[in-house]
């Protein structure tokens, strides 16, 4: 379930935040949570270009963590747009893939994360999680196995679990047991 929204002026506040710990550098499975369009500034031999935002739930043993990686599309960088494409099933090795950005959404794939250190604005050294490498859809990677733990600090979520149902749903509306009513009828 997801809680974001935006608030109004007088609305009531109430998480204050707490503290992040990230994951365990490991293989883990993830899936594709939205991807954003951007544009990168451009550093090194990197001219300004266009740049995809990626957000992926990566899903760990006590929960879930989000982790944004930046894919700059420019040549320099099309060996990673295509791990990414293939890790996810998109792509066939070997073939070309003309990239599809709204359709990535909600994919699985697995991936490598490790542990990256940062500033933070108050000038402290903080450690965060960044994907280093995607596997493709074809390779053989054992990942950490997920599990939902209920105490799970701020900022955490379980992989969702999904109900089967063995009977389809019936429609209940065109029965004769049904008052009288006529589904269009006034």
């Amino acid at each position: 379930m997801n809680d974001d929204r935006e608030f109004g002026w007088d609305d009531e506040i109430l998480d204050e935040g707490g503290s992040f710990e990230p994951l365990p550098e490991d293989d883990y499975d993830f899936t594709v949570n939205k991807v954003e369009r951007a544009r990168s500034s451009g550093k090194g031999k990197l001219p300004p270009c266009n740049m995809a935002k990626v957000t992926f739930t990566v899903w760990g043993s006590d929960g879930s963590r989000e982790i944004t990686e930046n894919f700059i599309l420019h040549s320099s960088m099309e060996w990673k747009l295509s791990q990414l494409f293939l890790s996810v099933g998109m792509k066939k090795h070997g073939e070309p893939l003309r990239m599809n950005w709204t359709a990535i959404v909600g994919k699985t794939g697995k991936c490598r994360v490790g542990i990256k250190t940062f500033k933070k604005n108050d000038g402290s050294d903080g450690t965060g999680n960044e994907i280093k490498k995607f596997y493709a859809y074809d390779e053989d990677v054992k990942t950490v196995s997920a599990q939902p733990n209920t105490n799970q600090p701020y900022g955490y979520q379980t992989q969702p679990q999904y109900q089967q149902y063995s009977q389809p749903v019936q429609n209940t509306y065109n029965t004769p047991n049904n008052g009288g009513w006529t589904p269009g009828a006034f």
